[in-house]
């Protein structure tokens, strides 16, 4: 009895229709050893002990269906049948069992009833897995946006926009541009004077200044006393940009020793061939 039963791998003639857990009487009559006539014969014959929820018959839509997609590809035929296929619950296979009245129908029964608490576990495990899976994603791509939020803070802007009166924050930031580098800075501006100076005097990087005026007494003094400083003269240029370690410029709308006191703005630009034509154009490409 358990060869016939492990044979016929009971799990596998369990399907779903509407939403429940079915079998065909088909599949019963073989595993009760009887034909599909006698197992509908007994629901005929019992029609209180069958109600719809313990047993009823597949429509022509779910026939044409089931039996496309089911025994088409377990190569199997079905004999000339031509009436629907009923289908039983797990109540309803219960049930047979009690109007069969065999010894073999109720061990067939115990087995089937065990093969629908396996079967009823492996989807609630599936369920259960697929759920944790759903949150796990849910709650990573939540996680993941605030991250993603947090890092967005953190980003650099390469747009700075300062109104009048903002003097603190424009130097702050140009502090800040300053601090990026690890050996090397560049400033082109016309006017290079002692407030710019100060700033660079707190500095240990190499600094080159790009200016026009050939007279600039504060880098006279300042040279007296600093030796991180080099000044070339350049009359090619009239905006204000800078360059961190040759690899990344920003332009300045305004002379640095103006920042803050009128609306101007500070910007990165990405494009690096700005940054080797500057770079050209005061001979140090």
């Amino acid at each position: 009895m358990n060869q016939i039963i492990e044979k016929e791998k009971i799990e596998n003639l369990i399907y779903e229709v509407r939403g429940k857990q079915v079998m065909l009487d088909s599949d019963l009559a073989r595993l009760y050893k009887t034909e599909t006539k006698r197992i509908n014969e007994a629901v005929r014959n019992n029609p209180d002990k069958f109600p719809e929820r313990f047993s009823f018959k597949l429509s022509d839509r779910e026939s044409e269906i089931f039996l496309v997609e089911i025994f088409d590809q377990k190569n199997e035929r079905r004999g000339g049948r031509y009436k629907n296929p009923r289908v039983f619950t797990e109540q309803g296979v219960a049930m047979l069992a009690t109007v069969l009245k065999s010894k073999i129908a109720t061990q067939v029964s115990i087995a089937i009833m065990d093969a629908f608490v396996i079967m009823k576990k492996y989807i609630s495990n599936n369920l259960f897995e697929q759920k944790y899976y759903n949150d796990m994603i849910i709650r990573h791509d939540s996680e993941i946006k605030i991250l993603q939020q947090s890092f967005e803070k953190f980003k650099e802007k390469n747009n700075h926009l300062f109104f009048e009166g903002q003097i603190y924050d424009a130097y702050s930031l140009l502090i800040d541009i300053f601090n990026k580098s690890k050996n090397e800075i560049i400033i082109i501006d016309n006017y290079i004077d002692k407030t710019l100076l100060d700033v660079l005097s707190k500095t240990k990087k190499k600094i080159t200044l790009v200016t026009n005026k050939y007279n600039n007494d504060d880098y006279e003094k300042y040279k007296l006393q600093y030796m991180n400083a080099k000044l070339i003269i350049n009359n090619k240029f009239h905006d204000r940009f800078i360059i961190i370690d040759r690899k990344t410029l920003y332009h300045s709308g305004a002379s640095f020793k103006d920042l803050g006191k009128k609306c101007f703005a500070i910007t990165k630009l990405e494009d690096s061939e700005y940054l080797n034509r500057l770079l050209k154009s005061i001979n140090l490409q």
